[in-house]
């Protein structure tokens, strides 16, 4: 269970990245208080303070601990979703990403030139950074009226595409999306990602659920790959099997909000098969919150995810086990709209599951090592396990 954007602390290289002093859950819970009784029972309140190396946080809960808690350092060179999720599932990213300036036109005019023309269109809007649901409201109108599609990015190594469902039409977009994933190939960018959206004036905008990713496929083996190479079953919640290009996923069941994506997750977690993964993303934090800044908005999404955890406890199986845990920060008290480095929770749990201090744990690929051998797999090229 990912907590997209969910940090618990600046790494140690933070400063590297502009995010010297970043802590998402520690900024939310300054802001105000927190009830979060289950996360706290399963470890969080320790693992932040280990992480931070600052007193237990009062999240609600002072009773025993039910789970095994630590946090996990990334060592993979960005701070985006792809990196993270596939560190976690045992692929450390040692390259680089492409990324597009911070000027006005962000993108390459050669880029552009062959993208219009290939794709038919009367030219783009946008062709700068920006957030995505400010550029669609000052947009959107001059994209209906003119019909082209708005372009942006931001400090990730993205191309984002948003047009109308309707007026643009979704299965128009998604193929422009694909076109331009072909056309930034060349420039290592990770991701393109479709942004639909509907309404008829920009104070009626609203993104829709229909968000598509396309990201560069990972350059080596992961956890999903082993897992399904050797008989198994990888069940994606979410956005996870746009982030693995669709490799090593059997199925994939999309929600539209975390909320929904939890009622995805109890059913897929009843009549998952043995020797299967379930692996789902909470993209709300992020998305919804932590990029646009919203300290209430995020502190409400973490009482209502924590406050379903019981749910999912009593649909565990004997011998299943259970992992929560992030991708990357979005600290939403932090200047600007951006990721920030963070230490990221790891909280193991089921009925075999010891509590005990699992400490610093110096990869995220410790977590996919540990499924590896829960599922008897083999060890995976990178990671040690915790448990």
């Amino acid at each position: 269970m990912v907590m997209d954007s969910f940090g618990i602390g600046a790494s140690a290289d933070a400063e590297k990245f502009g995010d010297l002093g970043a802590d998402t859950l520690g900024h939310i819970a300054a802001a105000r208080p927190l009830h979060l009784p289950n996360l706290a029972r399963l470890g969080l309140g320790r693992a932040a303070a280990a992480s931070t190396a600052a007193p237990i946080l009062d999240l609600g809960y002072d009773g025993a601990q039910t789970g095994a808690w630590g946090y996990a350092v990334e060592q993979s060179l960005g701070k985006d979703t792809p990196s993270g999720h596939w560190e976690m599932a045992g692929l450390p990213v040692s390259f680089e990403w492409g990324f597009f300036p911070e000027t006005i036109p962000c993108f390459p005019e050669a880029l552009i030139e062959r993208l219009v023309a290939r794709c038919d269109l009367p030219g783009i809007l946008g062709n700068c950074h920006a957030s995505g649901t400010e550029i669609i409201a000052a947009l959107g109108e001059e994209h209906i009226r003119t019909g082209k599609p708005i372009c942006y990015t931001s400090a990730d190594s993205v191309f984002q595409i948003a047009a109308h469902e309707d007026h643009f039409g979704l299965q128009r977009l998604y193929d422009l999306c694909a076109a331009a994933k072909q056309e930034v190939d060349a420039l290592n960018i990770a991701r393109v990602i479709a942004r639909p959206f509907v309404g008829e004036a920009a104070a009626s905008f609203k993104r829709t659920a229909n968000r598509r990713d396309l990201t560069t496929p990972p350059p080596g083996e992961t956890l999903l790959d082993r897992l399904t190479d050797q008989g198994g079953t990888v069940i994606s919640v979410g956005k996870v099997s746009d982030i693995f290009a669709h490799r090593g996923i059997t199925r994939t069941h999309k929600a539209p909000d975390n909320m929904a994506l939890f009622d995805a997750l109890l059913s897929e977690t009843s009549s998952a098969p043995d020797h299967s993964l379930t692996f789902a993303n909470f993209v709300d934090f992020d998305m919804l919150f932590g990029h646009r800044r919203d300290v209430p908005g995020y502190a409400g999404a973490l009482e209502d995810f924590d406050a379903r955890l019981p749910e999912f406890e009593a649909a565990l199986r004997p011998g299943d086990l259970a992992l929560i845990t992030a991708d990357h920060g979005c600290d939403p008290t932090y200047p600007g709209t951006d990721h920030t480095r963070e230490h990221v929770p790891v909280l193991f749990f089921g009925s075999d599951i010891a509590a005990r201090d699992l400490g610093q744990r110096d990869s995220f690929a410790d977590m996919g090592q540990t499924i590896a051998a829960h599922l008897g797999l083999g060890p995976l090229a990178h990671g040690k396990a915790c448990l």
